[in-house]
Protein backbone atom coordinates (compact mmCIF):
# COMPACT_ATOMS: atom_id res chain seq x y z
CA UNK A 1 0.00 0.00 0.00
CA UNK A 2 1.31 3.43 -0.96
CA UNK A 3 1.29 5.91 1.91
CA UNK A 4 -1.51 8.47 1.87
CA UNK A 5 -0.16 11.99 1.42
CA UNK A 6 -1.44 14.91 3.49
CA UNK A 7 -1.10 18.18 1.60
CA UNK A 8 -1.76 21.75 2.79
CA UNK A 9 -2.81 24.18 0.05
CA UNK A 10 -1.79 27.81 -0.21
CA UNK A 11 -4.42 29.70 -2.24
CA UNK A 12 -2.62 32.95 -3.02
CA UNK A 13 -4.11 36.26 -4.15
CA UNK A 14 -2.10 39.50 -4.35
CA UNK A 15 0.76 37.94 -2.42
CA UNK A 16 -1.29 36.68 0.51
CA UNK A 17 -2.83 33.32 1.35
CA UNK A 18 -6.63 33.59 1.23
CA UNK A 19 -9.55 31.27 1.85
CA UNK A 20 -13.29 31.51 1.43
CA UNK A 21 -16.32 29.30 0.96
CA UNK A 22 -17.09 27.91 -2.50
CA UNK A 23 -14.41 30.23 -3.93
CA UNK A 24 -16.17 33.38 -2.66
CA UNK A 25 -15.77 35.88 0.20
CA UNK A 26 -12.01 35.35 0.43
CA UNK A 27 -10.31 36.38 3.66
CA UNK A 28 -6.68 36.68 4.59
CA UNK A 29 -4.97 33.59 6.02
CA UNK A 30 -1.36 34.70 6.22
CA UNK A 31 1.97 35.06 4.47
CA UNK A 32 2.63 32.24 1.97
CA UNK A 33 6.36 32.02 2.64
CA UNK A 34 5.88 31.80 6.40
CA UNK A 35 3.12 29.22 6.04
CA UNK A 36 5.29 27.17 3.68
CA UNK A 37 8.01 27.05 6.32
CA UNK A 38 5.54 26.11 9.06
CA UNK A 39 4.02 23.28 7.02
CA UNK A 40 7.41 21.95 6.03
CA UNK A 41 8.34 21.70 9.71
CA UNK A 42 4.93 20.28 10.67
CA UNK A 43 5.29 17.12 8.61
CA UNK A 44 3.36 17.91 5.45
CA UNK A 45 4.10 15.39 2.71
CA UNK A 46 3.80 17.96 -0.06
CA UNK A 47 2.74 21.57 -0.49
CA UNK A 48 0.43 23.00 -3.15
CA UNK A 49 0.62 26.68 -4.16
CA UNK A 50 -2.25 27.98 -6.30
CA UNK A 51 -2.34 31.54 -7.57
CA UNK A 52 -6.14 31.74 -7.54
CA UNK A 53 -6.52 34.93 -9.59
CA UNK A 54 -3.75 34.47 -12.18
CA UNK A 55 -6.09 32.98 -14.79
CA UNK A 56 -9.07 35.23 -14.11
CA UNK A 57 -6.74 38.24 -14.14
CA UNK A 58 -4.93 37.09 -17.29
CA UNK A 59 -1.49 37.31 -15.68
CA UNK A 60 1.40 35.06 -14.77
CA UNK A 61 1.95 33.32 -11.45
CA UNK A 62 3.86 35.41 -8.89
CA UNK A 63 7.30 33.94 -9.47
CA UNK A 64 9.14 35.70 -6.67
CA UNK A 65 6.80 34.25 -4.06
CA UNK A 66 7.05 30.79 -5.59
CA UNK A 67 10.84 30.95 -5.43
CA UNK A 68 10.76 32.15 -1.83
CA UNK A 69 8.41 29.32 -0.83
CA UNK A 70 10.62 26.76 -2.58
CA UNK A 71 13.58 27.93 -0.50
CA UNK A 72 11.63 27.27 2.71
CA UNK A 73 10.52 23.69 2.10
CA UNK A 74 12.26 20.40 1.43
CA UNK A 75 9.12 18.55 0.34
CA UNK A 76 7.58 18.42 -3.14
CA UNK A 77 6.03 21.74 -4.18
CA UNK A 78 3.24 21.89 -6.76
CA UNK A 79 2.49 25.30 -8.30
CA UNK A 80 -0.49 26.31 -10.41
CA UNK A 81 -2.33 29.37 -11.66
CA UNK A 82 -1.89 31.14 -14.98
CA UNK A 83 0.09 28.32 -16.64
CA UNK A 84 -0.45 28.71 -20.38
CA UNK A 85 2.58 27.23 -22.11
CA UNK A 86 5.55 24.89 -21.95
CA UNK A 87 7.77 27.88 -21.23
CA UNK A 88 5.59 28.79 -18.21
CA UNK A 89 6.20 25.31 -16.82
CA UNK A 90 9.93 25.60 -17.48
CA UNK A 91 10.09 28.88 -15.56
CA UNK A 92 8.18 27.52 -12.57
CA UNK A 93 10.44 24.48 -12.41
CA UNK A 94 13.41 26.84 -12.44
CA UNK A 95 11.73 28.80 -9.62
CA UNK A 96 11.86 25.62 -7.52
CA UNK A 97 8.54 23.91 -8.22
CA UNK A 98 8.64 20.11 -8.43
CA UNK A 99 5.28 19.81 -10.18
CA UNK A 100 3.07 22.23 -12.08
CA UNK A 101 -0.70 22.17 -12.32
CA UNK A 102 -2.83 23.28 -15.25
CA UNK A 103 -6.50 24.16 -15.29
CA UNK A 104 -8.12 26.93 -17.35
CA UNK A 105 -5.62 26.96 -20.23
CA UNK A 106 -5.72 23.18 -20.56
CA UNK A 107 -9.51 23.23 -20.85
CA UNK A 108 -9.23 25.82 -23.60
CA UNK A 109 -6.47 23.89 -25.37
CA UNK A 110 -6.09 20.24 -24.30
CA UNK A 111 -3.01 19.94 -26.50
CA UNK A 112 -1.20 21.88 -23.76
CA UNK A 113 -1.32 18.75 -21.59
CA UNK A 114 0.22 16.65 -24.35
CA UNK A 115 2.94 19.22 -24.99
CA UNK A 116 3.92 19.59 -21.33
CA UNK A 117 3.93 15.85 -20.74
CA UNK A 118 6.09 15.28 -23.80
CA UNK A 119 8.62 17.94 -22.76
CA UNK A 120 8.90 17.21 -19.04
CA UNK A 121 7.28 13.82 -18.36
CA UNK A 122 3.94 13.14 -16.71
CA UNK A 123 5.47 13.11 -13.21
CA UNK A 124 5.70 16.91 -13.46
CA UNK A 125 2.12 17.54 -14.57
CA UNK A 126 -1.00 17.82 -12.39
CA UNK A 127 -4.50 18.49 -13.68
CA UNK A 128 -6.23 20.89 -11.32
CA UNK A 129 -9.97 20.47 -11.73
CA UNK A 130 -12.59 22.64 -10.05
CA UNK A 131 -15.79 20.62 -10.42
CA UNK A 132 -19.33 21.51 -9.44
CA UNK A 133 -22.57 19.62 -9.49
CA UNK A 134 -25.06 20.30 -12.26
CA UNK A 135 -28.82 20.32 -12.12
CA UNK A 136 -31.16 18.65 -14.59
CA UNK A 137 -28.65 16.33 -16.27
CA UNK A 138 -26.55 18.95 -18.06
CA UNK A 139 -23.60 16.53 -17.97
CA UNK A 140 -23.56 12.72 -18.00
CA UNK A 141 -21.76 12.42 -14.66
CA UNK A 142 -23.64 15.24 -12.94
CA UNK A 143 -20.40 17.21 -12.51
CA UNK A 144 -19.23 20.14 -14.62
CA UNK A 145 -15.75 21.56 -15.27
CA UNK A 146 -15.35 25.20 -14.22
CA UNK A 147 -12.52 27.57 -15.13
CA UNK A 148 -10.96 30.87 -14.08
CA UNK A 149 -10.87 29.98 -10.40
CA UNK A 150 -14.38 28.54 -10.43
CA UNK A 151 -15.86 31.73 -11.84
CA UNK A 152 -17.04 30.30 -15.17
CA UNK A 153 -18.91 27.12 -16.06
CA UNK A 154 -18.08 25.23 -19.24
CA UNK A 155 -20.90 22.66 -19.59
CA UNK A 156 -18.10 20.11 -20.01
CA UNK A 157 -18.42 16.85 -18.13
CA UNK A 158 -15.83 16.69 -15.35
CA UNK A 159 -15.30 12.94 -15.43
CA UNK A 160 -14.93 12.85 -19.20
CA UNK A 161 -12.35 15.65 -18.90
CA UNK A 162 -10.37 13.72 -16.28
CA UNK A 163 -10.33 10.70 -18.57
CA UNK A 164 -9.10 12.74 -21.55
CA UNK A 165 -6.45 14.50 -19.46
CA UNK A 166 -5.11 11.17 -18.20
CA UNK A 167 -4.93 9.86 -21.75
CA UNK A 168 -3.03 13.00 -22.78
CA UNK A 169 -0.44 12.52 -20.05
CA UNK A 170 -1.24 14.18 -16.71
CA UNK A 171 0.52 12.44 -13.85
CA UNK A 172 -2.14 13.07 -11.22
CA UNK A 173 -5.39 14.95 -10.66
CA UNK A 174 -6.12 17.57 -8.02
CA UNK A 175 -9.85 17.10 -7.71
CA UNK A 176 -11.55 20.01 -6.00
CA UNK A 177 -15.28 20.13 -5.27
CA UNK A 178 -16.58 23.67 -5.48
CA UNK A 179 -19.78 22.64 -3.72
CA UNK A 180 -17.82 21.36 -0.71
CA UNK A 181 -14.99 23.90 -0.78
CA UNK A 182 -14.63 25.75 2.51
CA UNK A 183 -17.80 24.27 4.00
CA UNK A 184 -15.93 21.93 6.38
CA UNK A 185 -18.75 19.41 5.92
CA UNK A 186 -16.64 16.66 4.37
CA UNK A 187 -15.25 15.72 0.97
CA UNK A 188 -17.53 15.01 -1.99
CA UNK A 189 -17.25 11.23 -1.92
CA UNK A 190 -19.44 10.75 -4.98
CA UNK A 191 -17.12 12.94 -7.06
CA UNK A 192 -14.02 11.11 -5.81
CA UNK A 193 -15.55 7.70 -6.51
CA UNK A 194 -16.57 8.71 -10.03
CA UNK A 195 -13.07 10.00 -10.80
CA UNK A 196 -11.46 6.86 -9.37
CA UNK A 197 -13.63 4.67 -11.57
CA UNK A 198 -12.56 6.66 -14.63
CA UNK A 199 -8.76 6.82 -14.25
CA UNK A 200 -5.87 5.05 -12.56
CA UNK A 201 -3.62 8.09 -12.04
CA UNK A 202 -3.26 9.34 -8.44
CA UNK A 203 -6.11 11.50 -7.16
CA UNK A 204 -5.77 14.33 -4.64
CA UNK A 205 -9.09 14.98 -2.88
CA UNK A 206 -9.79 18.64 -2.12
CA UNK A 207 -12.70 20.62 -0.77
CA UNK A 208 -14.72 20.14 2.39
CA UNK A 209 -12.32 18.97 5.11
CA UNK A 210 -13.51 20.06 8.53
CA UNK A 211 -12.76 17.27 11.01
CA UNK A 212 -10.20 14.49 11.23
CA UNK A 213 -13.03 12.02 10.59
CA UNK A 214 -13.49 13.43 7.09
CA UNK A 215 -10.18 12.25 5.64
CA UNK A 216 -10.42 8.45 5.82
CA UNK A 217 -13.70 8.28 3.85
CA UNK A 218 -12.06 10.26 1.04
CA UNK A 219 -9.27 7.69 0.86
CA UNK A 220 -11.76 4.84 0.88
CA UNK A 221 -13.59 6.52 -2.00
CA UNK A 222 -10.40 6.44 -4.06
CA UNK A 223 -8.15 9.35 -3.08
CA UNK A 224 -4.40 8.77 -2.94
CA UNK A 225 -3.82 12.08 -1.15
CA UNK A 226 -5.93 14.50 0.87
CA UNK A 227 -5.61 18.26 0.64
CA UNK A 228 -6.93 20.96 2.96
CA UNK A 229 -6.46 24.66 3.46
CA UNK A 230 -8.48 26.65 5.98
CA UNK A 231 -8.53 23.99 8.69
CA UNK A 232 -4.74 24.01 8.65
CA UNK A 233 -4.27 27.76 8.18
CA UNK A 234 -6.47 28.71 11.13
CA UNK A 235 -5.28 25.91 13.41
CA UNK A 236 -8.53 23.94 13.49
CA UNK A 237 -6.60 20.80 12.59
CA UNK A 238 -2.93 19.89 12.53
CA UNK A 239 -1.18 17.63 10.07
CA UNK A 240 -0.12 15.13 12.73
CA UNK A 241 -3.75 14.82 13.86
CA UNK A 242 -4.87 13.97 10.34
CA UNK A 243 -2.11 11.41 9.91
CA UNK A 244 -2.93 9.81 13.25
CA UNK A 245 -6.60 9.55 12.28
CA UNK A 246 -5.72 7.95 8.95
CA UNK A 247 -3.34 5.50 10.63
CA UNK A 248 -6.04 4.58 13.13
CA UNK A 249 -8.25 3.63 10.18
CA UNK A 250 -5.59 1.30 8.83
CA UNK A 251 -4.04 3.54 6.17
CA UNK A 252 -0.30 3.87 5.79
CA UNK A 253 1.03 7.38 6.35
CA UNK A 254 4.52 8.83 6.23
Amino acid sequence: MVAVRVIPCLDVDAGRVVKGVRFAELRDAGDPVELARVYGEAGADELTFLDVTASSGDRETVHDIVAACAEEVFIPLTVGGGVRSVSDVDRLLRDGADKVSVNTSAVADPQLISDISRHFGNQVLVLSLDARRTRGGETPSGFEVTIRGGREGTSRDAIEWIREAAERGVGEVLLNSIDADGTREGFDLELISAARAAVSVPLIASGGAGRVEHFAPAVRAGADAVLAASVFHYGTLHIDEVKAALAAEGFEVR
